[in-house]
């Protein structure tokens, strides 16, 4: 990816996220230390078309309930995350620079962790930034949820996901990022990778919120699934199985979440 000539600003992996309602303060964050971590999850937060403002809290905090959840349920396995900071808030073009971030962090988090897993979590154009850099080598799956993807002539990149598992998750009602055009990837991404799904939220906007507990409950067992090798629940399953259309268009059961698997 091309890099741009600005002021330099890191882009950062964030404090480990505590499972609790609160974020732990650094210096008295024994949680990080407490376990072998095994896996790691990174949630990449959304962001603006072009800007080459600082990175936004509040962007970065919409993704913290999410990654709290995932970490409540996942810490007792060894599985960490993190909440990535930008350089920038825009995506910039095909300068791309949350992508260009979102790799940053994945070597960053093997750096720290060791060899382990890595899945990556993104809203909106963080979801974009997610499937950009799916083609790490530490990177197991990638949930992309509401994808910003813009109309353009060139079509989204899907070969680096090739061997990933890949879960996307559009409301149909979303009024900011095209439905469709995430379905239109998930067709293409299909074609080159068997392991690609994508779930329906019907009736919800761009923010999952009406669903927001079945939206988490997937990601979950997505997520949990693919770094820790764990049967996934049916509808997944079903969904990974099935060629396209149905395992692309596959609506999220009401519900879905109060029994995750099933014997």
């Amino acid at each position: 990816m091309a890099s741009q000539a600005l002021p330099a600003r890191g882009a950062r992996l964030g404090r480990q996220v505590a499972p609790g309602l609160v974020s732990v303060p650094r210096q008295r964050d024994q949680y990080a230390g407490a376990r072998t971590v095994r896996a790691v999850v990174l949630a990449l937060p959304g962001g603006d078309a072009l800007s080459t403002r600082r990175r936004s809290p509040m962007a970065a905090a919409t993704m913290w309930p999410l990654a709290r959840h995932l970490v409540r349920s996942g810490a007792p396995d060894g599985v960490a995350a993190h909440v990535v900071h930008y350089r920038f808030r825009g995506w910039n073009g095909g300068h791309a620079h949350p992508a260009e971030d979102a790799e940053w962090a994945v070597g960053e988090a093997v750096r720290r962790y060791g060899d382990v897993p890595v899945c990556l979590v993104g809203l909106d154009m963080g979801a974009r930034a997610a499937l950009h850099a799916g083609g790490h080598p530490a990177v197991r799956s990638v949930v992309a949820l509401a994808p910003w993807l813009p109309e353009d002539p060139e079509p989204e990149p899907v070969k680096q996901l090739n061997g990933r598992q890949v879960l996307i998750v559009h409301g149909t009602d979303d009024s900011s990022t095209d439905p469709e055009l995430s379905y239109r990837l998930a067709e293409r991404a299909k074609k080159v990778n068997r392991e690609v799904c994508r779930f329906e939220v019907h009736s919800d906007g761009h923010g999952l919120h009406q669903h927001r507990a079945e939206v988490f409950a997937l990601t979950t067992d997505f997520v949990l699934g693919s770094l820790l090798e764990r049967p996934f629940a049916r509808p997944v399953a079903d969904a990974l199985a099935a060629p396209p259309p149905l395992g692309l268009r596959m609506p999220l059961a009401s519900g879905f979440g109060r029994s995750l698997r099933v014997p």
